[in-house]
């Protein structure tokens, strides 16, 4: 059976980040719901690098993680406000994302997300092999310093961000070429990149499979998961829109067997509900549908 975890992000941004749900709130309801995991978004008002940067201050989310008998499946780092493409020097990138090797450390987590932060129009103003270049250098400085702490980098692609075509998705991946380096599924992601096409610079690129299919070519690329619906369409035209279970197009009956096939190296499924308008009230009937999905799957 897998561990199920969420992404907190759902309860502090988008519809939630004028009165998001403070952390003790998401982490008291979360165990009570029976969930095995919190995924971290580290940025505030919950618990974050800058806002917590003594030792102390993170042995007490850790205690009270501990106490509410939750784990922390990986960590969403804030990269918002770097540039990785559209300049010569990602310096910055790269100190912004040293700062979350120690944080993910002291709260015990082994895996942090990035993205390549910039949307995919910027390959309009900067050549695609050096905007590629830029990427993969970046990530194997940062991966190669996260596994010498035993971390791993898994990259969320999506529609709203450059490199949003399976054949770029697959190219990067192997250019990094670290073994803990790989590629996080999002469920809703890949049906939007490998079905819809959406927000890809022309050519369109996308595949008969849709999104199991890109599951199956990423065989042994990908390191994390997370599962949510996909309505087939683009919350306010940037990013996949993160429908609940049922309410979308996703058969999971032929999603599930591609992601267990897929390698991925440990056994959390992180649920998320990015931008979901009243996520709190959802939630609850995600993790039933996740739990009966690993009854069936896990």
């Amino acid at each position: 059976m897998k561990r199920i975890s969420i992404g907190s992000w759902a309860y502090a941004i988008g519809p939630y980040e004028d009165n998001p749900v403070p952390w003790a709130e998401v982490v008291q309801n979360l165990s009570e719901m029976g969930f095995d995991g919190v995924e971290l978004g580290a940025f505030p008002p919950h618990p974050n690098p800058k806002d917590l940067p003594d030792k102390e201050q993170r042995d007490a989310v850790n205690e009270q993680m501990a106490q509410a008998g939750l784990e922390f499946s990986g960590v969403a780092a804030d990269f918002w406000g770097e540039k990785l493409i559209n300049t010569d020097d990602t310096t910055p990138y790269i100190e912004s994302f040293r700062q979350y090797i120690q944080f993910a450390l002291d709260l015990g987590i082994d895996r942090i997300r990035v993205d390549t932060v910039q949307p995919p129009d910027i390959l309009k103003a900067v050549d695609k092999d050096t905007a590629r270049k830029r990427v993969v250098d970046t990530w194997q400085i940062c991966t190669k310093e996260a596994a010498d702490s035993g971390l791993s980098v898994s990259w969320e692609f999506e529609p709203g961000f450059a490199f949003n075509k399976p054949s770029d998705i697959e190219r990067i991946v192997d250019e990094v070429d670290h073994p803990n380096f790989g590629v996080m599924v999002d469920t809703c992601h890949a049906h939007m990149v490998a079905a819809e096409g959406a927000k890809q610079p022309e050519p369109v690129e996308t595949l008969p499979g849709g999104g199991v299919e890109l599951v199956r070519k990423l065989k042994g690329k990908i390191n994390h998961i997370h599962l949510i619906d996909s309505d087939g369409t683009l919350h306010h035209d940037e990013t996949s829109t993160h429908a609940p279970f049922g309410q979308g197009l996703i058969d999971w009956s032929e999603m599930m067997p591609a992601l267990n096939e897929a390698g991925v190296p440990h056994d959390w499924w992180t649920i998320d509900l990015c931008f979901w308008p009243d996520a709190w009230v959802v939630t609850e009937q995600c993790k039933t549908f996740v739990d009966d999905l690993n009854a069936k799957y896990g």
